[in-house]
């Protein structure tokens, strides 16, 4: 009888063990998480800032024809939406920093810094990789390789690469 309450206590202890073990998998790279979740509110935000200020200013050089009046200061709303840019990316740079410096434990850890690889190295994504030189086109294929293992693609807001910092 002693020997069956062993058994059912390292049955129970095995059960904990690898239900520990797949919540410590899941928690093992918790931070990364939350902390992609938090880039990728402040890129949207980001983006969307940038082509609002591409949208809806008018570039300072370029001249409207005679007579025509904005009643807007261009040169003032640039430099608006310049601060406002300028502000997303300090907040975003503390948040990148951290995906960088932290290790992944885990296939999903590995996935957010690859997607965050993908973000900073989006110029590689911005022509066809046969077009690219050969240094990019590894990183591209890396990145790439990563993702897909990972089952989160690096994400494509437009034709300029992975959460593409061009807007």
């Amino acid at each position: 009888m002693v020997e069956t309450d062993s058994s059912e206590s390292e049955q129970f202890t095995t059960a904990t063990t690898v239900s520990g073990s797949a919540i410590a998998t899941i928690e093992a790279d918790e931070g990364l998480l939350v902390l992609e979740s938090q880039f990728n509110a402040l890129a949207a935000e980001l983006i969307a800032a940038q082509r609002a200020r591409g949208e809806l200013v008018i570039c300072r050089d370029q001249r409207l024809p005679r007579g025509v009046r904005t009643g807007v200061d261009v040169g003032t709303d640039y430099e608006v939406g310049t601060r406002e840019v300028e502000a997303i990316l300090a907040r975003l740079d503390p948040i990148e920093r951290a995906i960088m410096t932290t290790p992944a434990r885990t296939i999903s850890g590995l996935g957010v810094k690859a997607r965050h690889a993908a973000y900073v190295t989006s110029q590689y994504w911005s022509e066809p990789i046969d077009k690219i030189d050969w240094e990019a086109r590894a990183v591209r294929l890396l990145i790439e390789a990563v993702c897909n293992v990972a089952h989160a693609p690096a994400l494509f807001n437009d034709a300029n690469g992975p959460n593409s910092k061009r807007a």
